[in-house]
């Protein structure tokens, strides 16, 4: 029997999960998508530097990414840029970074630019790394987010996690008033995307803050100057102001 939500006369299989699994699985391909994995746009010549193919090459890859409905393309001049078709597909790369083995350092560079995304970075529109983690922490420890249900005390592992494990607490206004947003202006925001989220991250196998919340959090600290974004790639790091502004809420580097 036809299932209602079916189109008339085609039969629906199931999903393709190796057609997804084949286009991020190619090493050039899925370097692309890291390097898009903190929701900004880029231009294929910086992508083909990031992936570490010619343009022509390059230019292969995203267009095969753009059929997958990975990214998107959008004209700007003379020029393209691409980013992440939304937030599912920063979920699918943050996923396999969690199950996926450290590559070899074979450079200088690419040390210190593994050094940098660990210590901080940008996970689509979150803070995520060391820098991301601390900061969530450090709203747990202050009663701005409380455990769903759970030992307080108790430590997130590297095991399935639910979306939503905490809620906001009673120091929440107070807390993120200091950081300053307002719970309040971002609670009547219609939009179908939770207001918490939770993502396991892939670094450091322990939640960071994400979300709608998540994303206003990190918008404001990279707008107030807390939190300033690094040139080439989409490490961040904490300014003085930051260290200030976010010890002042028991953050712990």
């Amino acid at each position: 029997m036809r299932k209602s939500s079916d189109p008339v006369g085609v039969t629906v299989g199931e999903a393709d999960v190796a057609f997804i699994a084949a286009l991020v699985g190619e090493p050039s391909r899925a370097r692309v998508l890291m390097a898009l994995a903190d929701g900004r746009a880029l231009s294929a010549s910086a992508l083909a530097t990031e992936a570490g193919v010619s343009r022509q090459t390059a230019s292969a890859h995203l267009a095969k990414l753009v059929r997958g409905a990975l990214i998107t393309a959008e004209a700007a001049g003379r020029q393209r840029y691409y980013r992440l078709a939304g937030p599912n597909v920063a979920d699918l790369v943050e996923a396999l970074a969690r199950l996926a083995p450290a590559e070899s350092v074979r450079s200088l560079r690419q040390g210190s630019k593994a050094r940098a995304l660990r210590a901080g970075r940008t996970c689509y529109d979150h803070l995520a790394g060391r820098l991301g983690v601390a900061i969530t922490d450090a709203l747990i420890a202050r009663d701005a987010l409380v455990p769903i249900g759970r030992d307080p005390h108790a430590k997130l592992g590297a095991g399935p996690v639910a979306s939503n494990p905490y809620h906001l607490g009673p120091a929440s206004d107070d807390i993120f008033d200091r950081l300053g947003i307002s719970l309040a202006e971002v609670r009547v925001v219609k939009s179908r995307r939770p207001l918490l989220r939770f993502c396991v991250d892939w670094s450091e196998q322990q939640p960071h803050l994400a979300g709608r919340l998540g994303a206003v959090l990190a918008t404001t600290l990279i707008d107030n100057g807390w939190v300033m974004r690094r040139h080439q790639h989409r490490a961040v790091t904490l300014t003085d102001r930051g260290v200030a502004g976010l010890t002042a809420i028991g953050y712990i580097p």
